[in-house]
C-alpha cells in the first residue's frame, strides 16, 4: 500500500513571511507552491494582494493564481475543486505541494469539505440586500433569530454578508442552516498534513505591515489601478472591495489625495491580519514558529518539522 503523500501548509497573516520560507522550503524539498488566497485568485490584482513576483518566486512553479476575472464570483467550492486538481498535479510528478495559506476559510474547504448547502439565489439575496439598506442590518438579524435561533446566536447582528446567506439557506432548504452544517463533507484523502504556523511579536508584525503597504505604494499600486480600470474593469467588480483597491479606486475616480488613505489602508491591514490570527489559532496539530527572529532558524525549523513526518 502506498504511503500518503505529503502536503505541506503555511499558516500565518500577512506580511509574516509565508512566501518567503515556502519558496525556501520547496527550493530544499522538490516542491512546488499552491496558493490559499481568495484575493489572490482574482487576475490583475496583483500588488496588494501580495503575489509574489517573479523575481520572488525564483523559478518555483506557483499555483492557483489568476483563476478568476475581478468581476466574478469565486467561492470556497469552486477553490476547494481547483486546488484538489492541482494537488493531484504536482504530486503526480513527484514534486512536494506546499501551500501558503491567507484564507482559513479556503483551507477549510481544502481539507475538509464542504457543507452541502444550497446554491446561491440571486433573486434572494438582492431582496435582502435591499432590507439591510434600508432597515439596517439588525433588522435582517431578527428576520434570522426567528427562522434559525442557531445562526443567529452566532452570527453578529451587523456581519450582513452571513446573515443574508444564513437566510438564503434556511429559505431554500426549507429548514434552518444549522441544521444542515456537517452535512455533505468531502474530507481531502490520501496526504498526511502538516500545519506550518507563522506568528511573529504583534509589534514587529503590525510595524511589517505599515512598511509592506508603503512598498507597494512605491512599487506602482496606483498605476496597477489605473491600467484596470482603463481596461474597462467595472469600479464595483468583486475585487475592489479588496483592502486598499477600494481606497486607491476612490482616489482616482474622484481624485482625492492619497496621503489620507495610507493610513487606512495601514489599519484596515492591522485589522485583518489580527482576524486571520484568531482563525489560525483554531487549527488543529499546528507547529507555531516565531517569524520576524532569524530567517534562517525559522527555514530550519521548518524542515525539522517537515522531516519528522
Amino acid at each position: 500500500m502506498n504511503s500518503p503523500r505529503k502536503l505541506v501548509a503555511i499558516l500565518g497573516p500577512t506580511a509574516s513571511g509565508k512566501s518567503s520560507l515556502a519558496v525556501a522550503l520547496a527550493e530544499k524539498l522538490n516542491g512546488e507552491i499552491a496558493c490559499c488566497d481568495s484575493t489572490q485568485v482574482y487576475r490583475h490584482f496583483d500588488i496588494g494582494t501580495g503575489k509574489a513576483t517573479a523575481a520572488e518566486q525564483k523559478g518555483i512553479r506557483h499555483h492557483l493564481m489568476d483563476l478568476a476575472e475581478p468581476d466574478q464570483i469565486f467561492t470556497a467550492g469552486d477553490y476547494r475543486r481547483v486546488a484538489r486538481e492541482a494537488l493531484d498535479e504536482i504530486t503526480a510528478r513527484g514534486k512536494l505541494p506546499v501551500l501558503t495559506v491567507g484564507t482559513g476559510l479556503y483551507l477549510r474547504a481544502l481539507l475538509e469539505g464542504l457543507d452541502d448547502l444550497p446554491a446561491r439565489s440571486e433573486a434572494i439575496r438582492e431582496r435582502l440586500r435591499r432590507r439591510a439598506e434600508q432597515k439596517g442590518p439588525e433588522y435582517l438579524h431578527r428576520i434570522l433569530s426567528r427562522c434559525d435561533s442557531a445562526s443567529a446566536s452566532r452570527i453578529a447582528p451587523r456581519d450582513t454578508q452571513k446573515i443574508i446567506r444564513a437566510i438564503e439557506v434556511s429559505l431554500l432548504a426549507g429548514k434552518p442552516a444549522s441544521q444542515l452544517l456537517g452535512r455533505g463533507r468531502d474530507p481531502l484523502e490520501g496526504f498526511t498534513i502538516i500545519k506550518i504556523g507563522l506568528l511573529p511579536p504583534r509589534a514587529k508584525l503590525y510595524a511589517r505591515i505599515d512598511s509592506r503597504v508603503e512598498e507597494m505604494l512605491a512599487a506602482g499600486w496606483v498605476d496597477e489601478v489605473q491600467k484596470i480600470l482603463r481596461a474597462g474593469v467595472s469600479p464595483s467588480a468583486k475585487a475592489f472591495t479588496f483592502i486598499g483597491y477600494a481606497q486607491i479606486r476612490e482616489h482616482i475616480l474622484h481624485v482625492t489625495p492619497l496621503e489620507p488613505a495610507v493610513p487606512e489602508i495601514q489599519q484596515a491591514t492591522r485589522r485583518y491580519a489580527k482576524r486571520q490570527i484568531t482563525w489560525f489559532r483554531r487549527e488543529s496539530n499546528a507547529h507555531w514558529l516565531n517569524g520576524f527572529g532569524s530567517e534562517e532558524a525559522v527555514h530550519a525549523e521548518a524542515l525539522r518539522i517537515i522531516a519528522s513526518f
